[in-house]
């Protein structure tokens, strides 16, 4: 299950994205998409600055 993005909180910023290994974010409408590629490791959580990512 991929994580789950607030997109209240989300910016489009795309910090998120090149931290991705299996590729499983994109930006729809300026916002960050989590498909289920997702291997809930974590580092988009990280890297993200406004804590608009979290586990599922």
């Amino acid at each position: 299950m991929p994580h789950i993005v607030d997109p209240a909180k989300c910016e489009g910023c795309e910090a998120c994205v090149p931290t991705c290994p299996t590729n499983a974010i994109s930006m729809v409408d300026a916002k960050a998409k989590i498909s289920e590629e997702c291997v809930d490791c974590g580092t988009c959580i990280e890297a993200c600055p406004t804590s608009a990512i979290s586990p599922p």
